[in-house]
């Protein structure tokens, strides 16, 4: 994929052509367009939507994507969008709060496919797939300046989501459960990372007392993975 980081890779990696079908993908808040026109040249997509609400990016993506299949719309989220106009959606490189609020704005304007790569509070973008008939088909880690992870979601109108089902609910909403199940080093050295950080605040109360009471369960649970000891302090 030309241009495109390991975290942007990933995401690209998520958006699959379908043979014999429209393959329309938007992406929202598209910096400077290089994730579509990635996938425009490598022949993942048909038609590619960029959509900003800021000048200079919308400047940039507009250069970056000049004389391809592709259109960038000045507009807030979804309200560039028309209903059933993209067979898939990415929103990367915002924090979950903001993602839910772009989703939540215009249901009805959400396909079916949508690749979510949130820079915190992952579980609130968990949670809004559950609660609209979304299916998590894929979770991914990349790693750059922190590790990013990548969500796929599905349309499906279950209920409930099947794969929340053989792991601990409230960890899996924070952590991932596909990550959890997989349980590949770069998963586990993170959720270490983060317990040991965790566990030296003083005090902690909140999101951060919940993930680290997530945390110690999920590696408890595994017998091949010891709890990382805190360093000596000088008294």
């Amino acid at each position: 994929m030309p241009r495109l980081d390991d975290r942007l890779k990933t995401v690209a990696r998520q958006i699959v052509h379908q043979a014999n079908q429209r393959n329309t993908h938007v992406d929202i808040g598209s910096d400077h367009g290089h994730l579509l026109k990635a996938l425009l040249a490598a022949g993942r997509i048909d038609y590619g939507i960029a959509i900003e609400n800021k000048r200079v990016p919308f400047q940039n993506s507009t250069k970056t994507l000049r004389g391809m299949k592709a259109d960038v719309r000045f507009a807030d989220g979804l309200s560039g969008l028309q209903v059933d106009e993209a067979d898939s959606l990415s929103i990367c490189g915002m924090g979950g709060e903001s993602m839910v609020k772009i989703l939540a704005f215009h249901p009805d304007r959400v396909p079916k496919l949508v690749i979510l790569q949130p820079n915190r509070r992952a579980d609130l973008v968990r949670r809004w797939a559950m609660q609209n008939g979304y299916a998590l088909i894929d979770e991914q880690i990349a790693v750059g300046h922190w590790r990013y992870v990548i969500l796929r979601f599905e349309k499906n109108d279950s209920a409930r989501d099947a794969c929340y089902e053989s792991v601990d609910f409230e960890a899996a909403l924070l952590f991932g459960p596909h990550l959890i199940e997989r349980w590949q080093t770069e998963f586990v050295v993170g959720l270490q990372e983060e317990y040991s950080y965790l566990k030296q605040l003083k005090p902690i109360a909140g999101n951060a007392k919940k993930r680290l009471d997530a945390i110690e369960r999920i590696l408890s649970s595994s017998p091949a993975v010891d709890l990382p000891r805190q360093p000596n302090r000088a008294r």
